[in-house]
């Protein structure tokens, strides 16, 4: 697990695997980066890209708890 620092002083937690093109991938509402189908996916997708997946905020590691609008979840994104 790798952190970042969003401009606002959280700490996001996130992974990275594979090596090539950037891919985010984005969560849906009751899921982290570590659990459903997403650890399949970043498998798949690692032989041919850069797979990063995030915790948002309000999930297990992120560290402001609670929703968070998607205009900030695209800043975070920016960052």
């Amino acid at each position: 697990m790798n952190t970042v620092t969003s401009k606002d002083g959280t700490k996001i937690a996130y992974d990275k695997e594979g090596e090539g093109p950037a891919v985010i991938l984005v969560d849906g509402a009751l899921c982290t980066r570590s659990i459903g189908s997403k650890p399949k996916l970043v498998n798949l997708l690692a032989a041919h890209f850069t797979v990063y997946s995030y915790d948002r905020r309000g999930e297990v590691t992120a560290g402001i708890p609670g929703p968070m609008p998607s205009s900030g979840r695209l800043r975070i994104l920016r960052h």
